[in-house]
């Protein structure tokens, strides 16, 4: 038995997804779940192909791992559930879309208008235990994700690969530098962002990228769950 992926990705991961490690991983998996809280919840875990098919993927904005706290995760990078109260990370990102786009803060950390456009939000580690980061590295998901950054990298349209802090631009060696984009800066964590993340303009600087290709820009935008602006914070 064998993950099965949504869109084409089955197709394009084919030889991939029949390897030994992610057997192994499967069963590490319902090992996994069958003793602790897992995140995100199993029919979330390929979110990111859901929403955005391979052929679609113009944008890639790589994450570590999912969140650890509950209802937190939905199988894309950085996201939240509509109603989650956004994590320090991803309200960073949106004071800085605030700063580079104008787009005022939103409460709505759902980034799924992100991933129907084409940005395909993935994280190096697909899946957490509750409560504890990091907890699923070194299982075999870094092999199948970074198979996945190289496929990214082979198509022939030019992608825009977002790379936020040490451990995600370690991932530049599986890219085409030549072909696509890359754009660097420190991570959007409070621990980081005032080092660099603040004022780099990642938005507008993906979509002068698509633009050059001739491609159609991102509409940043996300629409205020329950009409309201978060506060904030520093």
């Amino acid at each position: 038995m064998t993950f099965s992926l949504p869109n084409d990705w089955n197709e394009v991961l084919a030889s991939e997804l029949n390897h030994l490690y992610m057997q192994n991983l499967q069963q590490f998996l319902q090992d996994e779940r069958e003793e602790h809280t897992i995140y995100p919840p199993e029919e979330d875990l390929f979110s990111a192909f859901q929403y955005t098919a391979y052929e679609d993927v113009k944008v890639l904005i790589l994450g570590q791992d999912p969140y650890h706290g509950e209802g937190q995760a939905h199988g894309l990078s950085f996201s939240v559930r509509p109603g989650v109260r956004l994590p320090p990370s991803l309200r960073n990102m949106m004071k800085e879309l605030e700063h580079d786009l104008g787009y005022p803060l939103v409460k709505n950390g759902s980034l799924i208008p992100w991933a129907r456009q084409g940005v395909l939000l993935l994280n190096a580690v697909l899946t957490v235990r509750a409560g504890k980061a990091n907890s699923h590295k070194n299982k075999g998901w870094e092999k199948f994700t970074d198979a996945i950054i190289r496929k990214v990298s082979e198509k022939d349209s030019r992608v825009v690969f977002v790379l936020w802090g040490n451990y995600a631009q370690k991932k530049k060696q599986w890219i085409d530098t030549e072909r696509h984009m890359v754009i660097e800066s420190v991570h959007p964590s409070p621990l980081s962002a005032r080092g660099g993340f603040f004022d780099s303009r990642p938005y507008s600087a993906i979509n002068h990228a698509l633009r050059e290709d001739g491609q159609k820009e991102i509409d940043w935008r996300l629409e205020s769950h329950e009409g309201s602006v978060f506060a904030t914070e520093s």
